[in-house]
């Protein structure tokens, strides 16, 4: 059995220089239980938007979630992938408030970090609730369009999946997002997760 390279609690890639920025092709980013992950068969050629079938495949699945986050099951055996959904913002995760950061608009990562710092700080902070994700650890942040089995292939037009851990332990997590500075210029969305009582 290969070592997954999920298993490091390490957010920030190799270089320690900040947190690893994954952006989709057009559709929503997931979380996937690196357990799960051979489970998540992104977009296929049976799917409603990829393929000419009836029936949804993950992608379509993960598309349908309303809101600005959702979660839905990956699999037969129990997982759950976290969807945030919305629209398909470039996003990265701060481990110190087991929170991603979606950047919508601002002109560099300080602006855009600063401003999820104040709004993660503002008790005031209006925060819509998007549901319980269970999660039994570790997860990578990726692209719903591919597949968790082809995180390691090269993609057809060159180039790797882009993919970020994101270093969890087990448990249930209250799901809550927020977007902060509506017209300003650092506006960025915040998808939280905070123990689940119960």
């Amino acid at each position: 059995m290969n070592a997954s390279p999920y298993t490091e609690v390490d957010a920030y890639g190799t270089s320690g220089a900040g947190p690893v920025w994954v952006e989709s092709l057009g559709g929503p980013l997931i979380v996937v239980p690196v357990s799960a992950l051979t489970a998540w068969h992104g977009a296929t050629e049976t799917g409603l938007v990829g393929g000419d079938a009836t029936a949804p495949d993950d992608y379509d699945r993960a598309c349908a979630v309303g809101g600005l986050a959702g979660v839905i099951p990956v699999g037969q055996g129990g997982a759950q992938a976290l969807v945030l959904a919305d629209e398909p913002a470039t996003t990265c995760y701060l481990p110190e408030h087991r929170a991603f950061l979606r950047w919508f608009a601002a002109r560099s990562a300080a602006g855009l970090r600063a401003a999820a710092e104040a709004a993660l700080a503002d008790p005031a902070t209006s925060w819509e609730e998007c549901g319980t994700w269970v999660s039994d650890g570790t997860g990578v942040l990726m692209d719903s369009v591919e597949a968790g089995a082809g995180l390691d292939s090269e993609a057809p037009g060159g180039g790797m999946p882009e993919q970020a851990p994101v270093p969890l332990p087990a448990g249930r997590w209250r799901v809550r997002a927020t977007h902060t500075g509506p017209g300003g210029e650092n506006q960025a969305g915040l998808v939280q997760l905070l123990p689940a009582e119960g």
